[in-house]
């Protein structure tokens, strides 16, 4: 999509890229603010800005996952990310970055987990690591990125929202590996984003739910 195409693009989404993001340095330090849109172009990401954003694993009682296929008006990478206001810049054992997640829950237009945040409580909430990392989506947008990894493992209700998310479903860790060869046979497509959770922490998490100290880095930045 070019830049001389956003007047074509859903008035939901055209909204969202306005939200006003908070801007890091590489060490995670904030250093100011910038609209979504402008963090997530090309054009400036090669300039260096760089933004803070987190993902949100969802696992039930079953130790399943919940995959998200996003809406085709949606034109950046999964995921969501904190705004530059006091509540989600807190940054004491992550409650800003965790209040962010809920209330993007809440909104119902979260695109990771589409589930109701009044579901979800803060403790339920683990932060798992933060990942640096930079990938192009297209001619124009991209991603770089300070995202927090953050894990949730509980039942709740679905409601996706139409505007965010196109299809849902639940996984296995064998229903994952098998998504993951059916990619390398250009069968499905996935997210970069996806691969480098799935590489660095996925199969890791589900090997150890029982001692999450075994996985859980939450002061180490991976540069990936």
């Amino acid at each position: 999509m070019s830049e001389d195409n956003w007047g074509s693009m859903d008035e939901f989404q055209v909204q969202r890229l306005k939200e006003m993001l908070i801007v890091v340095d590489e060490n995670d330090r904030v250093i100011g603010a910038e609209s979504k849109m402008n963090c997530h172009l090309n054009k400036n990401i090669e300039k260096g800005l760089l933004h803070r954003g987190f993902s949100v694993l969802l696992f039930s009682s079953e130790n399943k996952l919940l995959l998200q296929q996003r809406a085709e008006t949606k034109y950046i990478f999964p995921g969501d990310h904190p705004l530059y206001k006091p509540l989600e810049m807190e940054e004491s054992n992550a409650i800003g970055m965790k209040w962010a997640a809920k209330n993007k829950l809440y909104s119902l237009t979260f695109s990771k987990t589409i589930l109701c945040g009044s579901q979800i409580s803060l403790d339920d909430i683990t932060l798992v690591s933060r990942t640096h990392y930079k990938l192009c989506s297209d001619e124009v947008w991209g991603e770089h990125e300070i995202g927090y990894l953050l894990l949730v493992r509980k039942d709740v209700s679905l409601n996706p929202d139409p505007k965010e998310v196109k299809d849902c479903i639940y996984v296995t860790k064998e229903e994952l590996k098998d998504l993951l060869e059916q990619e390398t046979k250009d069968k499905v497509k996935l997210s970069g984003w996806f691969h480098l959770i799935a590489n660095h922490f996925l199969l890791k998490m589900w090997d150890n739910f029982n001692d999450l100290n075994l996985f859980a880095e939450p002061d180490k930045i991976y540069r990936v």
